[in-house]
């Protein structure tokens, strides 16, 4: 089944496999196509044809069969979009592949791939699904995860680095609160440097410089967003803390957490930092990862 809009821009798309969480997912992403002005495009992978199974209708359930609820799971989630969002254009598409290979496909040319913080089948421990986490290390479309809630009324909240993907991030940002009509919270968080710890000076040591410092990289990146968004209420944050547990603990009253996939200070293969990935993992309500924007980005 492949049923897509004709048009010339690009659509936010979805994952859906039948959860509760998904379903929540096509919530999401359909105010977020409405927001944006995009069509939605709802897809789920099939992979039962890879493993040779029988899809069809058997003996047994002769109106069933594996085909029959992928369709049925993809009906109830453009019911749902609509049911959110009645005025927007809703495509569904069953694509044969494993779920994680499918979608980043699916997104490649996406505005926004959206995606729910847990599936069918996860370990129940886990916060986080496999499919979600796979996504938002190797999409080079922005992926927004399902989590919490939508704190009506509060900022959108951005992680801000130098790097690459932290710039991407704050313009990110700046784009959501102007679609959104929400303040903008940009955050940066710097920590005492490590001899600091170590011994203890007569005098306490004098941190005015470095806090000067990272109040400039955040002065900076917010002017270069206003140049653009000029329109956006902005409130710049500087906090002597980790950036995870201070995003996290921001999450609890946002309407969006918005960071870079990767930032700087991390381990050079991985795709995922160590920050987003906290807030993945512990976010109060959804979280933007916004990839490296370079074209060399690892995939």
């Amino acid at each position: 089944m492949d049923s897509r809009p004709s048009h010339t821009h690009p659509d936010v798309v979805v994952g859906v496999d039948g959860s509760a969480a998904a379903l929540t997912a096509v919530r999401l992403a359909a105010r977020e196509a409405a927001r944006r002005g995009r069509h939605l495009r709802i897809v789920h992978a099939f992979i039962w044809p890879l493993m040779h199974v029988n899809v069809g209708a058997s003996e047994a359930v002769p109106e069933g069969g594996l085909r029959h609820d992928a369709e049925r799971v993809l009906a109830e989630a453009a019911e749902t979009a609509t049911a959110a969002e009645p005025d927007l254009t809703v495509a569904i598409e069953l694509r044969t592949g494993a779920p994680a290979p499918v979608l980043l496909a699916a997104a490649r040319d996406a505005d926004l791939l959206v995606l729910g913080d847990r599936g069918l089948g996860g370990f129940t421990g886990l916060l986080l699904g496999s499919v979600a986490v796979q996504a938002a290390a190797h999409s080079t479309t922005p992926v927004l995860i399902s989590r919490g809630e939508e704190h009506t009324g509060g900022p959108i909240v951005a992680g801000v680095d130098d790097s690459a993907a932290g710039r991407a991030a704050v313009e990110a940002a700046f784009v959501a609160a102007e679609q959104r009509h929400a303040a903008l919270l940009a955050v940066r968080t710097w920590t005492a440097p490590p001899t600091a710890t170590i011994y203890t000076p007569p005098v306490p040591p004098d941190f005015g410089p470095v806090e000067d410092a990272e109040r400039l990289v955040l002065a900076d990146a917010v002017a270069a967003g206003l140049d653009r968004h000029p329109k956006v209420d902005v409130r710049e944050q500087l906090v002597c803390g980790r950036p995870g547990r201070t995003l996290v603990q921001l999450s609890e009253l946002a309407q969006l957490v918005v960071v870079g996939a990767r930032g700087r200070g991390g381990f050079t293969g991985l795709l995922l930092g160590s920050v987003s990935q906290q807030v993945l993992h512990h976010a109060a309500c959804p979280v933007l990862v916004v990839p490296d924007p370079r074209p060399d980005r690892a995939s």
